[in-house]
């Protein structure tokens, strides 16, 4: 800016995820909350689909681990190939989620300070019940390989038991479940969703966070956050991708305070909910029930809410 103030450097993203043409999930979530942030983002579309497959038909290709392989090796020939974040997401394949490990890695390289966020799409819980969405011979790879390098996960609470073979029951549970993700190699765990029981009722969805940071003197402190949001009764798609991308963004803005990220990610969230739910309804009609097109998020409607979130749901320190 001539005259104003000074720019900040410039924060580069690289982001490893599905891309649908119509609708908003994977790189489609991402991208534009994390440009509206200010972050440049750079995308390699791990699938390329006409549209989430929570639809009745989808078509579309399927990119492989040396095809993603070529397209980082274009970025290294001409030296483009240095990044402050890496972002992934929904990957159904061993050998690619393997290439995006030795990339990460090459990458770590190249700058120290990159963070890896990586939210480890496996499954979900319905009526209680948790059931894998992607290849069993998904779970090792993540385990062994993905988390040792990441520095901030997104499980939900399905995923943080598969990835530490402990069963979530209480709260107490789910911050040991938490210390042994750091353990493993992670800085910050957030528990995205969870079916515990939330102090302010059945109404609402508990997210628990939690960061770990080594002083330069080797003492550890922890910070440890509860977040309960209100329940919203539709089923979106990409609400995950969303989560991720704008974690990345608050806890880049807040790198040293957990409660405030969280605060602002949920409640942009929640703006972003709200917001597709109401148009959905009026888009299906009085009476009947949105279909997957209506309820596809209101994402540019939401910039507002994306770029400076009204704070309407608060996170309590454990």
């Amino acid at each position: 800016r001539e005259g104003g103030a000074a720019m900040e450097p410039e924060c580069r993203v690289l982001s490893i995820q599905s891309h649908v043409v119509r609708g908003y999930v994977g790189n489609k979530a991402a991208t534009f909350p994390l440009q509206v942030l200010g972050f440049e983002v750079d995308t390699v579309n791990s699938v390329q689909f006409s549209n989430h497959t929570g639809y009745a038909h989808w078509k579309g290709q399927v990119l492989n681990s040396d095809e993603l392989h070529e397209l980082y090796e274009g970025l290294k020939l001409n030296k483009v190939n240095r990044y402050d974040y890496v972002l992934t997401g929904y990957t159904r394949d061993t050998s690619f989620l393997a290439m995006v490990v030795d990339i990460v890695q090459e990458l770590k390289q190249q700058n120290s300070n990159l963070v890896y966020v990586c939210d480890p799409v496996m499954g979900d819980k319905w009526n209680g019940e948790g059931s894998m969405y992607v290849p069993k011979d998904l779970l090792p790879v993540y385990r062994d390989k993905v988390v040792p390098v990441a520095d901030i996960i997104t499980p939900n609470q399905f995923e943080a038991e598969l990835l530490t073979g402990r069963k979530i029951y209480t709260e107490k549970d789910a911050l040991e479940v938490m210390d042994m993700l750091h353990a493993m190699g992670p800085e910050t765990v957030v528990i995205t969703s969870s079916d515990l029981q939330a102090p302010l009722g059945n109404d609402y969805l508990i997210a628990l966070g939690s960061h770990r940071k080594t002083k330069a003197d080797g003492t550890r402190i922890t910070q440890r956050i509860r977040v309960e949001s209100p329940k919203v009764d539709a089923v979106f798609v990409g609400t995950g991708d969303l989560f991720a991308a704008m974690l990345l963004a608050w806890t880049h803005k807040h790198p040293n305070n957990l409660k405030v990220a969280c605060e602002k990610t949920v409640s942009a969230m929640q703006h972003v909910l709200q917001r597709t739910i109401k148009s959905a309804k009026v888009q299906a009609g009085e009476g009947n029930k949105p279909n997957s097109a209506h309820l596809e998020l209101r994402m540019v409607q939401s910039k507002k809410d994306i770029e400076n979130p009204e704070i309407i749901v608060k996170a309590t320190v454990l």
